[in-house]
Order: C-alpha cells, then sequence, then structure tokens
C-alpha cells in the first residue's frame, strides 16, 4: 500500500529517537517505521511511497491548542482588533475609522482591549463612545471576554436602562450617580447578544476555516475548542467540520460542549468520545466564575486592589452540584472555567460531590487555575482531572495582577511548576481569541515568566514557576494528548501513534529566544502535509 517516507528530519532532543535517525515511514496516517533514511529505503525496497524531504527540519509531535475558540478566533481575523492598542486615544481612533466605513445602523464590534495596558487604566466609557457615534450601536469585548463596554445606542437597543436590575449572574457598570457608564459584566451580556444579528451559516464556516487554517500556518494539527455558544447547535458544528474535511481541510478538533446544550446531546444520544480521528466530541463545558481583570474571578478573600468585592460566581454551589451531577448521568466530564480560589473550590467541592469514576475515560478538566492555595492543589491532586493552562495570561496579566490578588497570594498565582511536581498533567492552551493563538508564544510565556518585549524582570514574573523548554513543549503535546485520553496514539513521535508533525526551521532546545525566531515551515497532519511555509 502507498505510504510517505519522511526523510532529513532533525527530531527534537527529548523525544528518545536513536541518534541518527532522521527519516519516518507513514502510512494510512500512522508511523510504522522510524530510523535513518538510508536504512528505511531499504527497507521499503520494492514499495509503492513518496519521499518528502524536510530539509533539515527540526520535527516535533503535532502540537496542539488543548484551550481555544476556533470560532471567535476566526471571527476576530476580520474584526476590529485592539490586541496592540496602548492607550484609550489609540482605541478611540480605531472605533472612528471603523465607523467611518460603517453604513449607519449597523453594530460596530470588536475585541480584546485592556485598560491595564493604558495610562490611566480607563478605557472609554459610555458617554465617550456616544461621542463617537450615535448612529450605530458599539459593543466591545474585553480581552478576557468577561467584561464588555456598549454605547447609548446599545443599550437603548437592548432594552437596558439606568433603572434595570442586573442579572443574577451577571451586572451593569454604573457610576456614583446610579447612571449606566458603558460597562456590562459577565452573562448581562447576553441582553446585548440577543439582539445582535445572527451570523448565518456561511459565516460560521468561514470563521472556522480561517482558524483552522491559522493554526496550521501556526504549526498546530489540531485545538480543543468550544464553539456552540456561537455556532448554536451541535448539528451545526458536526455539518460544519463535515464538509470542511470533505473540502479537504485537514485540522483535528475536540469538542467542548457549553452544557446548556447537554439537551440537544440527549436527544442526538451524543456522549463524550463519540466522533472520529478528526473531531470529537469532549466534556461539558461551565463557567464557575469570571476574569481577574474586571474583578469578576471569584476569590476566597476580597480583592487587595479593591476590599468592596471578592469578584462572583456563575452559578451557586447548588446549581454548580446540579449541574455536574446532570453531566455525569448523560456521560460526560465536566470542563470548568475556575480562575480564582473561591471558584476553585467550588469547583472541586461539585467533582469531589459527584465522582467521574465508572462515567467516562475522559479525565475532568480544570480550566485556568490562576489562584490557588496549598489546600486546593492537593485536593486536585486526589481527582481524576488535568490542569487546562495558558501561560500567555502570565505576559499578559504581569505586573497588574499582582495589585489584585496581593502579596499574600502569590504563592499559587499562576503556579504552573507546582502543578507539575504535585503530578498534576497539564496541557496548553492559548485561549484565543483572548490571548494570541501562536503556541511558541505560550511556550516562551511559560519559560521566562515575562513579555517578549520585556528585559525585566530578567528572572520573570516569580521565576520559582518558570518551565524548562521541555515541559513548555509537553504542555502542547503529551499534556494536550492526555487530556483527551490519547496517550496511545498522539503525543509523541512513536511507531504505532498518529503521523502529526510540527517542523521548525530551528532547534527550541538551545535558549528560550528560538521560541519567538522560529518559523513554521511545514504542518503534517494524518500523515499528509498541510501547510508548508514560504
Amino acid at each position: 500500500m502507498s505510504g510517505t517516507l519522511y526523510i532529513h528530519g532533525v527530531f527534537a532532543a527529548p523525544t528518545g529517537i536513536t541518534a541518527g535517525h532522521n527519516a519516518v515511514y507513514v502510512e494510512q496516517g500512522i508511523i510504522r517505521a522510524i530510523g535513518s533514511r538510508d536504512e528505511l529505503k531499504l527497507q521499503l525496497s520494492g514499495s509503492d511511497y513518496q519521499i518528502v524531504d524536510w530539509d533539515g527540519g527540526h520535527v516535533l509531535p503535532g502540537l496542539v491548542d488543548s484551550h481555544m475558540h476556533l470560532s471567535m478566533h476566526g471571527m476576530k481575523l476580520s474584526m476590529l482588533d485592539f490586541s496592540n492598542v496602548t492607550s484609550k486615544e489609540q482605541m478611540v481612533h480605531l472605533i472612528r475609522e471603523r465607523v467611518q466605513v460603517t453604513p449607519a445602523g449597523e453594530w460596530i464590534v470588536g475585541l480584546n482591549w485592556n485598560e491595564n495596558a493604558f495610562q490611566p487604566a480607563v478605557p472609554p466609557l459610555r458617554e465617550e463612545l456616544d461621542e463617537i457615534t450615535t448612529d450605530h450601536p458599539i459593543y466591545l469585548t474585553r480581552t478576557c471576554f468577561h467584561a464588555f463596554l456598549a454605547n447609548s445606542t446599545a443599550f437603548q437597543l437592548a432594552g437596558v436602562h439606568n433603572d434595570t436590575p442586573n442579572p443574577p449572574s451577571g451586572s451593569f457598570g454604573r457610576n456614583e450617580q446610579g447612571e449606566l457608564n458603558g460597562w456590562v459584566y459577565e452573562e448581562a451580556n447576553q441582553y446585548f447578544t440577543r439582539i445582535q444579528p445572527e451570523p448565518d451559516y456561511e459565516t460560521k464556516k468561514s470563521a472556522i476555516r480561517r482558524a483552522c487554517e491559522d493554526g496550521l500556518r501556526l504549526g498546530l494539527t489540531g485545538a480543543h475548542t468550544e464553539d456552540l455558544r456561537f455556532l448554536g447547535s451541535i448539528e451545526t458544528m458536526l455539518r460544519i467540520h463535515r464538509e470542511l474535511r470533505e473540502e479537504g481541510l485537514r485540522f483535528r478538533s475536540h469538542q467542548l460542549l457549553y452544557y446548556t446544550h447537554l439537551d440537544e446531546a440527549e436527544a442526538r444520544n451524543v456522549r463524550a468520545g463519540d466522533g472520529d480521528e478528526w473531531l470529537r466530541i469532549g466534556a461539558a463545558k461551565i463557567f464557575s466564575d469570571g476574569a481577574i481583570g474586571g474583578r469578576t474571578a471569584l476569590l476566597q478573600q476580597p480583592y487587595s486592589d479593591d476590599p468592596s468585592t471578592a469578584g462572583m460566581a456563575i452559578h451557586d454551589q447548588q446549581l454548580l452540584d446540579e449541574l455536574t451531577a446532570r453531566a455525569r448521568r448523560l456521560g460526560f466530564p465536566i470542563a470548568v472555567h475556575a480562575i480564582g480560589d473561591g471558584a476553585a473550590h467550588m469547583t472541586l467541592t461539585a467533582m469531589e460531590r459527584n465522582p467521574l469514576q465508572g462515567i467516562s475515560h475522559l479525565p475532568d478538566r480544570f480550566i485556568h487555575a490562576q489562584v490557588l492555595d496549598a489546600a486546593l492543589l492537593q485536593r486536585m491532586t486526589a481527582l481524576p482531572l488535568i490542569a487546562d493552562i495558558q501561560p500567555r495570561f502570565v505576559a499578559s496579566d504581569f505586573p497588574w495582577v499582582l495589585d489584585r490578588v496581593g502579596a499574600e497570594r502569590t504563592a499559587y498565582l499562576y503556579a504552573w511548576k507546582k502543578l507539575l511536581q504535585a503530578g498534576i498533567v497539564c496541557a496548553g492552551g492559548s485561549d484565543a481569541p483572548i490571548e494570541p493563538l501562536d503556541p511558541l508564544l505560550g511556550m516562551h510565556a511559560a519559560v521566562t515568566r515575562r513579555r517578549p518585549d520585556q528585559s525585566e524582570p530578567a528572572s520573570g514574573y516569580l521565576p520559582d514557576e518558570r518551565l524548562s523548554i521541555a515541559e513548555a513543549v509537553n504542555l502542547f503535546t503529551s499534556g494536550s494528548a492526555a487530556a483527551v485520553s490519547e496517550q496511545q496514539t498522539r503525543g509523541s513521535i512513536e511507531v504505532g501513534k498518529a503521523a502529526d508533525f510540527t517542523v521548525l526551521d530551528r532547534d527550541l532546545y538551545t535558549g528560550a529566544e528560538q521560541l519567538l525566531n522560529a518559523q513554521v515551515r511545514m504542518t503534517i497532519v494524518n500523515g499528509e502535509t498541510a501547510y508548508t511555509g514560504a
């Protein structure tokens, strides 16, 4: 049977591949042999195969982002994006530019603004947005996706007024006079999202395509994603990915199901683990709190820079327990967004009260785990879970996060090393579009604990939590595989495993700077070349 012989590759040091081996033979998407070029050519004498020359490229197991949102990343690529904005004035300028080319009445939407990068740390509020336009509703999503800004037109269309009460799991920002100031927090955003035009099927499909193609460009062979809040139904999600495969797109996805879609999953008899080598169903996704930036992450004690609040629980403990129990009854592990230590306590309590054993071969997923303590970490070690971490948050959140949580909580702040040392399997993701999708930037943050453009602090923030380059790479290879119980089939380069490879132009293991300079030469998925660099 016809196969492919990949030659002249340089395998990463920790792979365990014998020195001198520089070739891999692949058949039907599976690694069938590893050896030297000459050895494998001899073994394959008389066989029908093609040769692909890696030309000295450095070969890693296929990188996989363990936590992102394909749909919103794809939409971000065509939206007003404030990721690189460092002042309120810049933000206002970009909005004005978009208004000038947008017909009156259409929504001005944007994302990834971060007031912590501004001096002073204040975004344009409702009245300033009104000065830009009242002919367009404006709705802007903060970088954390847990806080938003709107102008008066958007509030009017949403039916939200000064006397509108806060919903149970969200709130509207108000000034000292009690008037709406433009801020919208957590699930109060539903007032606004439900009145915005629903993207049609082709828009949704195009967003997924753009995101997958961008992932391949960055060396990703797959991603674990949650898209149902955008796509609207399991049926639509399955149809889009099936059509994209039929059209030749080669990208693996592991789909978390937002908990409100469990009824549809039950009606369709969908269970965790269902699917094929290209798309597989994962855990039920639940939010237990918000984000530190907007002070909606739930802490056990009040915020150090605002003692009036300890954050916000999306669900109380009883409801979180009930949601977990329902997921278990339907055969699902849970994947819980838990950033603050208060949310961590609630999440672990729900897991402990509703054991996973006997429900699914997939582990529970503890997503983010940014603020912990020793007792919480110990409880995590006793459960069948993986920690779904986003190393790039370190680059975005420091140093301002230190003021938010205070010195008394820094010992377990973004404590990736402590998680690994405790024996907790960690998987690495970007949370794109909140952070850049590039996995090498995530690895760089894990290793240096600072932004690429920073030279200080030289040892990074909370340097005891720095990872080695090998540990950082493992987050996006063996860690991502373990998150979906695929250790036996993916995550390393071994005979019998899937032929997923990320080929770079240099050796990452010679220094952290290589993580910033490396270029993707080739992305190979299931033994097929899915992307070739320029």
